[in-house]
């Protein structure tokens, strides 16, 4: 609203309108916005790779493709030293009993802990672990109590699994952490650039005439 002085001219009036900033003048550039969207995508595959092998390995470390059905042998390569599992796929809990009666030194224990692991419609147990006294080929004969698959494959590494997937899931929650905080930074400091250049454009205030004329009101002094 405009202030009528005494004289009858206005001045003041209304504030001017806000500079038009266009938004390729801000800084930091939109670009940052592209830039946390690529790093959370990098970190996040960075994420599903680490699961990804850490699945795979675990998948192949049982080998299916020459497993064999309970009461039967297969042959199997052996190195000295290097501690193999067997691994079982049965309906139920049966009693389970593997022997290789050509090895003639090393060691067939039972593991102290349950590892598991499902591949397609199967459920692989390990059962046994084989710590060979000398490399060769022995033959490897399984039963059980109830119908089953036997399988030979690599001693879990239940540490590095957990750890991949762990790292895995590390990287999903960086990946979001690193794109929420480079946009919300970049979004405030273009805002505040902003306002910087929206105070450094704006005009200065249009006054309108000074006063002039008689005062409206007796001058100073004693009155008479």
């Amino acid at each position: 609203m405009a202030i009528q002085n005494p004289w009858g001219a206005p001045y003041g009036g209304p504030p001017p309108p806000p500079a038009n900033i266009p938004a390729k003048d801000l800084r930091p550039r939109r670009i940052w916005y592209l830039v946390a969207a690529l790093l959370g995508l990098a970190l996040a595959g960075v994420g599903a790779a680490f699961i990804v092998v850490a699945v795979k390995n675990t998948v192949d470390s049982i080998d299916t493709a020459q497993s064999f059905t309970s009461g039967n042998s297969r042959t199997f390569s052996f190195v000295q030293g290097k501690t193999k599992a067997i691994y079982v796929s049965q309906s139920g809990k049966g009693e389970v009993d593997c022997r290789i009666p050509g090895m003639q030194s090393g060691a067939m224990t039972q593991p102290d802990s349950t590892f598991r692991i499902t591949l397609g419609s199967r459920t692989w147990e390990r059962v046994f672990e084989v710590r060979p006294g000398s490399s060769g080929d022995y033959t490897l004969t399984c039963t059980s109590e109830l119908p089953a698959q036997f399988a030979l494959g690599d001693k879990p590494k239940v540490g590095a699994t957990i750890g991949s997937i762990a790292a895995g899931v590390g990287c999903f929650l960086a990946a979001f952490a690193a794109a929420v905080t480079v946009a919300v930074v970049t979004a405030v400091r273009r805002s505040r650039h902003r306002r910087r250049l929206t105070a450094a454009w704006a005009p200065p205030p249009q006054w309108g005439p000074q006063p002039s004329g008689p005062a409206p009101w007796p001058p100073p002094g004693p009155l008479p």
